[in-house]
């Protein structure tokens, strides 16, 4: 039996940035949008007029911790929150809301991480993102 494996094109990432580029821009929010394959690689990336450059590694990391540990940070961000401070120490874990994995028929295909606002903004405008993509996602 061959398995068929699902992957994140470069088409899809467009799509998703374009549709977490619009969420941004209806609320006029300044943010840095990256999209990450299924290993972590950068895929795509958009920097919003200004938007801080310290959000730049920030929405890098956000996405490589969504789809190295293949849950929302906001996961991780709430254990720290409840005292878990060992996720601190995990290897690429970015505990800040704003990471979010991207499924496609139940594999997990990559990622994207945005930052520039508050960490729940930066998560609604990455789920906007996702939701273009996998409507089922909602």
């Amino acid at each position: 039996m061959v398995n068929s494996k699902l992957f994140l094109t470069l088409d899809d990432a467009k799509e998703i940035a374009a549709a977490a580029e619009a969420e941004a821009k209806r609320n006029n929010w300044s943010v840095v949008i990256a999209i990450v394959d299924e290993g972590g690689h950068l895929l795509y990336f958009m920097r919003l007029d200004n938007t801080q450059y310290g959000s730049v590694e920030v929405a890098i990391q956000k996405a490589r911790s969504a789809i190295a540990f293949r849950r929302p940070t906001k996961i991780l961000e709430e254990q720290v929150s409840q005292g878990h401070v060992r996720y601190l120490s995990l290897p690429g874990a970015i505990p800040i809301e704003g990471g979010v994995p991207i499924v496609l028929g139940n594999q997990f295909v990559g990622a994207i991480g945005v930052s520039g606002v508050r960490s729940y903004q930066d998560a609604q405008i990455a789920q906007a993102g996702v939701n273009a993509l996998n409507p089922d996602s909602l």
